[in-house]
């Protein structure tokens, strides 16, 4: 079965993640273009580091070519908002990209993208979801591999360059390069090093990498920026005097940043400094696009210049589609992705980590002072997050007891308001807030829960836990 989530389809590989489910979805995808009347304006793809990345790829453009559209490819693992870039450059109906982001190294997947370089939206992937179920090996149309590597529809594309060149336009690179700033990169063994790297090179910073060689496991860990898995980044900043780290996960749409003081700075927190720099330093104007499990400091932030904060559901899609929709100028989400109006309509590893790198030397101060002020001026929230497992029958369960007949734990604190609009959040009188959801991505139920003590969230999220005996997280 191929199903897809809120960041494209992921599965283990060798059990759905398969050959045949490759070609089956190539060729829904390519029955959709023909009958868009699109298939000859062609589709970008590309993959990462995990294993059978680059293999699945011409798994999927043998079919492709196939059924005679044209395929630019990447033959480099690149960051996946490369490949939204150039679909978005080349003007392309559609691209896709064989990666599975942060999840662990037994999986892998297809991200897919529409027009512009976009996330695909629900109707998108739940039509293709629906073209694919009936479809059998009998009905995809290949080419031999020696025939796809020869063929005139199959454009392969080595540089990386026209993408770097794009996210550089976009930064002060004078001011970074007076501010001689030392950064460390863990690029967890993906793909960010080589762009990361050279743009950050180009604006003369100091450069050291950590965990850069290809290894399809990962270091034995999830590629991940999130703070438990930045521990060798936190010693490489702090042995060497860097001003601040740089995580990117699998895929290089996601980051974690690690401060001179060798403090983990979430996804929350670089948000809200990003978005205060854009409009306090750059001059910039526009709203913020939060989804619901992410913080409401960027409210305070929004309310304070006069902007508006808005929140949608989980996945990228959704950011997206509401920045388009009320012009803001940056968005994103707490599990790492963010991105910044004039760029692509998606999450930008790279774009956001060079931008932040700007931040620092635009300052003038350390990366830890700059928090600092932001708390000073905004006050400090807390969030926490946990994740469980469960069985298909515990699945089924949790889902009749809260989203159907909207069981909640009982609270220390009064309610303002209950959505049910994806999962469920909870809106507290005292601007606390907590979130029950199913991942889109992984098999287990999530919880977020924001509060202005890391005491306090830690209780409402186990409240959660403890009214429907999840267990550890």
């Amino acid at each position: 079965m191929i199903r897809f989530g809120t960041g494209g389809w992921r599965a283990i590989i060798g059990d759905e993640f398969t050959r045949a489910n490759v070609r089956l979805l190539a060729q829904g995808l390519a029955d959709r273009m023909h009958d868009e009347g699109v298939a000859e304006r062609g589709i970008v793809i590309s993959y990462d580091r995990r294993f059978l990345s680059d293999v699945a790829a011409w798994w999927a453009i043998e079919v492709l070519a196939g059924n005679g559209i044209p395929v630019r490819v990447i033959t480099r693992p690149v960051p996946t908002p490369m490949c939204m870039w150039t679909v978005k450059q080349q003007e392309a109906p559609y691209g896709l990209a064989v990666t599975a982001s942060h999840n662990p190294a037994l999986y892998n997947g297809i991200k897919l993208f529409t027009a512009g370089g976009r996330d695909a939206t629900l109707e998108v992937t739940d039509e293709l979801g629906e073209r694919i179920a009936p479809l059998t090996e009998a009905d995809v149309k290949a080419l031999a591999p020696h025939e796809a590597r020869s063929s005139e529809l199959v454009t392969e594309q080595s540089s990386i360059n026209w993408y770097l060149d794009a996210i550089m336009e976009q930064l002060d690179l004078e001011t970074i390069r007076h501010a001689h700033l030392h950064v460390v990169l863990d690029p967890m063994f993906g793909v960010a090093q080589t762009s990361m790297q050279t743009i950050l090179i180009s604006a003369r910073c100091q450069v050291d990498v950590i965990n850069a060689r290809h290894d399809p496991l990962f270091g034995g860990r999830m590629p991940s920026p999130a703070e438990g898995s930045l521990a060798p980044l936190r010693q490489a900043v702090l042995e060497q005097g860097a001003d601040l780290g740089i995580a990117t996960d699998g895929d290089a749409d996601r980051l974690g940043i690690i401060d001179d003081t060798g403090e983990y700075l979430s996804p929350n927190q670089v948000l809200v400094l990003l978005y205060e720099y854009l409009l306090s330093t750059k001059g910039w104007s526009g709203p913020v696009v939060r989804n619901m499990s992410t913080t409401h400091l960027l409210d305070r932030v929004a309310a304070a210049h006069g902007q508006e904060c808005h929140e949608v559901p989980v996945g990228f899609k959704w950011i997206s589609a509401k920045m388009a929709e009320t012009g803001a100028i940056i968005g994103g989400e707490s599990s790492g992705g963010l991105t910044v109006a004039g760029h692509i309509p998606g999450k930008d590893g790279i774009q956001a980590g060079s931008l932040l790198v700007e931040m620092v030397a635009a300052s003038g101060k350390k990366l830890s002072q700059i928090y600092q002020d932001i708390v000073d001026r905004y006050g400090r929230l807390e969030m926490v997050e946990a994740a469980y497992a469960y069985t298909p029958a515990r699945r089924e369960e949790l889902q009749q007891r809260i989203f159907v007949e909207h069981e909640l734990p009982s609270f220390d604190r009064d309610i303002a308001r209950i959505s049910w609009e994806d999962g469920a959040k909870v809106y507290f009188a005292d601007d606390s807030w907590l979130t029950i959801r199913f991942s889109g991505t992984e098999p287990v139920i999530r919880v977020f829960a924001e509060a202005p003590t890391l005491e306090e969230a830690q209780q409402l999220a186990s409240a959660v836990a403890d009214r429907f005996d999840l267990g550890e997280s």
